[in-house]
Formats: structure tokens, C-alpha cells, sequence
């Protein structure tokens, strides 16, 4: 039974210095070997699309897991960055921000904080990535708006 199925296609123009488009039903972006490994930079490149992937995938599990615990949230921002080292192998750091409304409970922080942690554990993508030996942490963030943003 295939449960989701995802289909791209990739044109490329030239040789190692050249660049490519892919394309996929809600995505188009350029793509490039990067010029450290001697292609033109002229585009995202394969790490780059697998942090995204990771990111993407963790951002929309939060969200679903927020509102399913019916969080007042005012707003939500994410960075993500990505190493990779002899030492420490490939790691990835998202660093997600959730701001609640003014009116929130100390409950309501502590709640969203957990989530945090738990939209970790229910990413498909990330839970993928693990099993490849990727290690990917958490710096979360959970701020209550301070009312004066609406006068």
C-alpha cells in the first residue's frame, strides 16, 4: 500500500558549474552544486533541501500538536542551522519561538513548552533522519505577548 506518494522533476543545464530547476507540485527553486565543491553556487543544494525538509516537518507537527491543545498562540518564528563535522557528524539545530497571547496561563507556557519537545518525537521527518544517524536538538523558546503590540 503506498501511503504518500511524492513525484519532482529536475532539469539541469550544463556540467558541474551549471544548475538545475526542480520541480514538484507546490515547489520550484533553482538548484547548484555549491561552489566549495566546485559547481556555481547558483542555486540550493542538497543539505540545504534536507534542512529544509527537517525544518518544514518539524514547524508543521508543532503547530498541529498547538492548536490540537488549543494554545492561544500569537505567533510562531523558527530557525534551523545544520553542521557537519568529523567530530559530531551531521546535526541539526531548530530553534522554534512560540509566542502566546497576552491573556496566557503559566499553564499554558508550561504546556506549549512540552510541545516543543513532543513535535520532535512526532516528526516524520526527523524520526527518518535519526534512524540515518543525524542528531537533531531542540532551543526552544515560549514567550508571552506583552499586550502592548495591539494599542
Amino acid at each position: 500500500m503506498v501511503g504518500l506518494k511524492t513525484n519532482l522533476k529536475i532539469v539541469w543545464n550544463g556540467n558541474t558549474k551549471g544548475a538545475g530547476k526542480v520541480k514538484a507540485a507546490h515547489l520550484e527553486t533553482n538548484i547548484a552544486i555549491p561552489e566549495s565543491l566546485g559547481g556555481s553556487g547558483e542555486g540550493t543544494e542538497p543539505k540545504e533541501l534536507l534542512v529544509t525538509s527537517a525544518a518544514a516537518c518539524y514547524s508543521m507537527t508543532l503547530v498541529a500538536m498547538l492548536e490540537t491543545r488549543k494554545l492561544p498562540v500569537a505567533g510562531l518564528t523558527m530557525d534551523s542551522e545544520a553542521t557537519n563535522s568529523k567530530e559530531e557528524g551531521f546535526k541539526i539545530i531548530h530553534y522554534p519561538h512560540i509566542i502566546l497571547s497576552a491573556n496566557a496561563t503559566e499553564e499554558q507556557v508550561q504546556s506549549a513548552n512540552r510541545t516543543i519537545l513532543a513535535a520532535d518525537k512526532g516528526c516524520a521527518i526527523g524520526n527518518m533522519l535519526k534512524k540515518a544517524d543525524v542528531q537533531i536538538d531542540l532551543e526552544g523558546k515560549v514567550s508571552v505577548a506583552s499586550g502592548e503590540e495591539n494599542q
